[in-house]
Order: C-alpha cells, then sequence, then structure tokens
C-alpha cells in the first residue's frame, strides 16, 4: 500500500495501513507524514515534557513514564521518529542524522506555540538523549530541564566493534545497506517480560542495522562532544552499569564536560539499557526519581 506523497493527503496512510488523517501527524521538511502521540493530565499543565525515544523503537512504548508525568499536571508528547513505527520514511535510513534533529525541533515548536508560557523538559532515552542534546541547545530559553536514560554519546565497543566502525566507514559510499549485525533483546532488560513484550511488538525494528544508519550517528557522535561544555540546563542522567548498547562512559562524559550547575548523574548496579522497563523494583525507583526531580524544578508560576 503506498505511503508517499504520491497519495492524496486524505488517502495517506502508515505503514500500517491506517489513515493519518485519523491520528496526530505532523509533515516534515522532506513531505514525510510523522505520527504523534500526546498525553495530557486532567488538571490544567503546568510544564511541558517532550518524549524523545530510542534507536528501532517507537512513542507507544513510553506509555508508563507520560502516565507518571501526567499525574504531575505534565503535557506529554512525543513523535515516532522518520523511519520508526508508525511514521513514514525507509525503516532506520536517513540521509543525515540532523533530520531526527530537525524533526524534533519541528514538533518542539508546534507545541510551545500552542502553550508559549510554558516551559519544556525533555525525557530521552538511547539515541534520543543524542537527539535531545542538540534539541535543548537549540531552544535553551524554554528548557527547564532535561531527563536522560542511558543517552546515546559513545558507542559501546561491545556491541559496535572497532573493526566493525572502520569497515563501516570504508564501506559507506560502496555498500551502505551491508548489515553490520542485528541488537539482542536481551541486552534491553533483565525482565524476561519486558523482553517477549520488545519481541512481540511489530512497531519495533527487528532488521539488521546498516552501515548508512550507523555512520550517520557516528558523525552526530562525533560532533557532541563539542556541544557538551556548552550544556547549561538542568540535567539527570540515569545509566544502568551492565549496559551494553550505549556507553556508560558517554555519560559520565556528558556529566563531567557540561557546565551545568544542577546536574546529577546516578548509576544502576547490574542494570541493563532500558531502565524505566528494567524489573519491577528498578522501574519503580526510577519512575519515582524522575517524578520527585520534576517536581523539584517545575516553575513555580506562569508568565
Amino acid at each position: 500500500m503506498c505511503t508517499r506523497c504520491c497519495c492524496p493527503k486524505k488517502d495517506r496512510v502508515t505503514p500500517q495501513g491506517l489513515f493519518y488523517k485519523d491520528f496526530p501527524h505532523f509533515v516534515n521538511a522532506d513531505g514525510e507524514y510523522i505520527f504523534c502521540r500526546y498525553w495530557e493530565p486532567k488538571t490544567p499543565p503546568r510544564a511541558l515534557v517532550m518524549v524523545l525515544h530510542g534507536a528501532g523503537e517507537h512513542s507507544g512504548r513510553y506509555l508508563g513514564v507520560a502516565s507518571m508525568l501526567t499525574k504531575h499536571s505534565l503535557f506529554v508528547f512525543s513523535h515516532d521518529h522518520v523511519g520508526h513505527g508508525q511514521s513514514e520514511g525507509r525503516r532506520m535510513s536517513i540521509s543525515s542524522f540532523r533530520v531526527y534533529i530537525r524533526d524534533s525541533l519541528q514538533h518542539f515548536d508546534k507545541i510551545v506555540s500552542r502553550y508559549p508560557n510554558l516551559q519544556v523538559f525533555i525525557f530521552a532515552h538511547a539515541m534520543g538523549g543524542a537527539i535531545g542534546i542538540y534539541v535543548a541547545n537549540e531552544r535553551q530559553s524554554y528548557i527547564a530541564g532535561v531527563i536522560f536514560i542511558a543517552p546515546l554519546v559513545l558507542l559501546n565497543p561491545e556491541s559496535t566493534t572497532p573493526a566493525k566502525m572502520i569497515c563501516a566507514k570504508l564501506m559507506y559510499y560502496l555498500l551502505p545497506n551491508l548489515s553490520l549485525g542485528y541488537m539482542d533483546p536481551r541486552w534491553l532488560s533483565r525482565s524476561e517480560i519486558e523482553v517477549v513484550n520488545y519481541q512481540n511488538d511489530l512497531l519495533n525494528y527487528h532488521g539488521p542495522y546498516r552501515i548508512k544508519f550507523t555512520v550517520q550517528v557516528l558523525q552526530a557522535l562525533a560532533k557532541l562532544e563539542e556541544v557538551l561544555p556548552s550544556i547549561s540546563w538542568p540535567m539527570l542522567i540515569l545509566h544502568g552499569d551492565a549496559d551494553r548498547l550505549c556507553d556508560i562512559r558517554g555519560s559520565i562524559l556528558l556529566y563531567k564536560l557540561a557546565c551545568s550547575s544542577d546536574k546529577t548523574l546516578k548509576v544502576f548496579n547490574k542494570c541493563f539499557h532500558q531502565l524505566h522497563r528494567e524489573v519491577p523494583r528498578v522501574q519503580e525507583e526510577v519512575l519515582a526519581m524522575i517524578g520527585k526531580w520534576i517536581e523539584e524544578r517545575m516553575p513555580s508560576t506562569q508568565q
């Protein structure tokens, strides 16, 4: 079924065959339809939270996080990155990492224009962490704080070896779609239920990670170290020390280089990549910590 711009606007459908006209979405600068999700609090919102998901997943996996945030009277908004979930675009393939940042800024500005008197928190996981750093730095005047869970600042050498990276850079122009291997869902969480849920979720990407995508990510990360010293917004960084997907040294580097006076790094012993989907005890601790952190930084009055 066609999902591209040759179809009339009213007939455009998600990769799963749903009509975009029936769901929240926006159209990015390339004319691609981006699927959105919104969670509204029962009371007037005190602030906004933008959720930026990781590579290969989608915004719907953050229902638990969003439910907690709405209880704090926060309006939560998110979208599936291009090539992810129910958004258009070739799966896990981009011309530039900047596309993710550009689309996120577009969504950010769209919601801020609706709530011009509310400040924004960003909740970012994994690859969403790299996107979130760029977004927050380009919209600093709006940012009340950023919460990171296992942000992608450095690639973990266990999941992507130096040999694979050298090969990726050499073959980038010759074989951009060459596979570099698959992500093992067992690395996401120690909870068997969460691993099975990930495997059974058809909106997640279950294919191989390819050279073109990996090199685009590498190039974005190479520029991050120049950005980190300019960070001045409050931030909370949470990372499991058994994470095999996003190197915990990246979180340590983010914490050390950022000039923020309000910054916290919390390391969770023996925990895996998705702390918000870890074993129940860890999930509860993580969500409670995030809720408390936001409450302590919530703007007391609005203009």
